[in-house]
């Protein structure tokens, strides 16, 4: 048994902060920003509002927009790098509760800026298995908790938001067509938030600074990897399902740069216009990104029964992964 996606939903705080108002209060400019990452703005939740809170309106967003009831949801998952909570409870057990969904199963799952991709797949297996039926699968991060709004290099990269899909067995040839969940752990120290964790916990720890607290990046590292990895899956997802470029209606990647999705475009010849790209108007949301877009596409009906479309990711670990769906 297959899955695909029967419906979308998202997310996005009220809150909009363009590149101008981060001018006024760092060292930037709108000019710097856009040239070197295609971000023109992005939404910013408040200091009351949640990762789960984010999560719920997304995900009461996509079961409308299935015409599902959150009773018939068999289990939630949870793609996020900025939980409710350190370690427990999960942040998809508060969402499957705030949801009303009360005969399912719930967890969450860290992958960083791929979590969604990773999430996908485990929701396609859980399917595939024939105990599950309708998986709800959400990304949703708060990104602004994580950084540094001192640090130029960084605070100005991400946002928050959240973005939700509900998976339901496929049928005729419709589903996920290929897949691929992947890990490179000697890049463990690029993109890292060293405090908070066993390893350098809050409490009690005289090593740690204000910068251990949050967002830390060797820009140049993440950047040659994404590129990398995004040529990669392109070529080995189309090639697993024995699928042309042509055949593909979009590509949709984890929106972190405007010139890793260019670069990796070019090395890969791939048409820069299958791919979908938002980052102007969200930046980087991490985990939500992806599903975030597939909302913009669905929203404007460009996505239809029996299109094709590629998801791919990367992010911390250093994770990457994708699949290749027919709707």
């Amino acid at each position: 048994m297959n899955a695909t996606i029967r419906s979308v939903g998202a997310y996005l705080p009220a809150e909009r902060v363009t590149n101008d108002d981060l001018a006024a209060r760092i060292d930037t400019s709108d000019e710097w920003i856009r040239s070197h990452t295609g971000i023109g703005a992005r939404h910013i939740a408040g200091n009351d509002e949640t990762t789960s809170e984010m999560a719920v309106k997304a995900a009461l967003n996509a079961l409308e927009n299935g015409g599902v009831s959150p009773d018939e949801i068999d289990m939630v998952i949870v793609a996020t790098s900025t939980p409710d909570y350190t370690g427990f409870p999960s942040t998809a057990s508060i969402v499957q509760d705030r949801i009303g969904a009360t005969s399912c199963g719930a967890f969450d799952l860290g992958a960083a800026c791929t979590g969604f991709v990773y999430a996908m797949e485990a929701g396609r297996g859980l399917i595939a298995g024939g105990s599950f039926r309708n998986v709800l699968v959400i990304g949703a991060e708060k990104m602004s908790a994580m950084l540094n709004w001192e640090d130029r290099s960084t605070c100005v990269l991400f946002g928050d938001g959240a973005g939700a899909v509900l998976l339901t067995p496929a049928d005729d040839n419709a589903g996920v067509l290929s897949s691929r969940l992947l890990s490179d752990g000697s890049g463990d120290d690029a993109l890292i938030i060293r405090a908070g964790g066993v390893k350098m916990p809050l409490r009690g720890c005289s090593e740690v600074s204000k910068e251990d607290m949050y967002i830390a990046m060797d820009g140049r590292r993440v950047y040659n990897f994404a590129v990398q990895a995004n040529t990669e899956l392109f070529k080995t997802l189309l090639a697993d399902a024995d699928i042309e470029i042509d055949q593909v209606k979009y590509i949709v990647p984890h929106q972190a740069n405007v010139k890793i999705i260019k670069a990796a475009a070019k090395r890969a010849r791939i048409p820069l216009e299958k791919f979908y790209i938002n980052i102007e108007e969200y930046a980087n949301t991490s985990a939500a990104s992806i599903p975030i877009a597939l909302n913009d596409l669905w929203s404007r009906k460009e996505l239809n029964k029996g299109d094709i479309i590629m998801i791919v990711g990367f992010g911390a670990g250093l994770t990457y992964g994708g699949q290749l769906i027919r709707l």
